[in-house]
């Protein structure tokens, strides 16, 4: 069956970074502007691909993914049940819009009303955007209220044997997370997200109470130098700012990540070739 995805150039085709081609991505025909809406670039794991389903809403994954870092056009946008932004690359294919981030188009000026019509489209897609954003936040919001309380009272009423295990803690309870699947947006105790295995490994081993998501979690504590790790760090990839990534620093150059969907929880050793971008110490 071919696939007639709407993906930009055949110079795209080639993998990112001088990797080699994997047979789970897709390899698609170039298409033209005039039907896209904007442009965007797959933002996920170096080397690893998302994948691309039926339908937005419930559909069936195809058994192939879009590759990190390849350029895509965007023809339709839509929202999931769960207020998830996805985006249309192909006849009946989809992404979730999550893991994109938009190109800037170098193409021609288009006649005013169709220039007009793009206009309305993106005003939508901003809008939806938004709306999730502000469920998310609100969500996040109330989750960490509720945390707060919770972890205030268990911690007036904990005897005194029962105390934090410390780094020591952080480092076992971690790696007992090693083989749990990953999910995005979960917090524990069965499945996780990067940000949620560090959240809950960190409260319960040593009381700790730090923020839900990867960029408020890069703001706690101090930076340390690579060359000077200890365990219980938390490692960062991406933007020193604002990363997409985290993991917790385990010792023997190791640490325990919630990676991908497809590896689920995992113990890795860092590399040169996906190096952390900011070690954070807290404790």
């Amino acid at each position: 069956m071919k696939h007639k995805l709407l993906k930009l150039g055949a110079a795209t085709a080639i993998s990112v970074t001088g990797l080699s081609a994997v047979s789970s991505f897709k390899p698609v025909a170039a298409s033209t502007f005039n039907t896209a809406i904007k442009r965007v670039k797959i933002h996920y794991l170096p080397g690893k691909g998302v994948r691309i389903w039926t339908s937005y809403n419930s559909g069936r994954f195809l058994g192939y993914q879009a590759k990190a870092g390849t350029e895509w056009n965007v023809v339709k946008t839509a929202v999931d049940k769960n207020g998830k932004l996805w985006y249309m690359v192909g006849d009946n294919e989809w992404i979730e819009a999550r893991y994109t981030v938009d190109v800037e188009a170098n193409r021609e000026e288009a006649p005013e009303p169709k220039k007009q019509k793009s206009k309305n489209k993106l005003a939508k897609i901003t809008k939806h955007v938004k709306r999730s954003k502000a469920k998310r936040a609100k969500k996040i919001k109330n989750v960490k209220k509720a945390k707060q309380i919770v972890a205030k009272t268990l911690k007036k009423n904990k005897p005194v044997s029962q105390s934090p295990a410390g780094v020591s803690g952080i480092v076992s309870l971690a790696k007992q997370q090693v083989g749990k699947n990953y999910v995005w947006g979960a917090e524990g105790p069965d499945t996780f997200d990067c940000s949620g295995l560090v959240q809950y490994v960190y409260a319960h081993a040593a009381a700790k109470n730090l923020p839900r998501v990867t960029t408020d979690q890069v703001k706690v504590g101090k930076t340390v130098s690579m060359n000077q790790l200890q365990p219980g760090d938390l490692l960062f990839w991406g933007s020193t700012t604002a990363p997409y990534h985290v993991a917790i620093y385990v010792g023997n150059n190791q640490y325990v990540n919630a990676a991908t969907p497809q590896q689920g929880v995992v113990l890795q050793t860092i590399s040169q070739y996906y190096y952390p971008t900011i070690a954070k110490r807290v404790l």
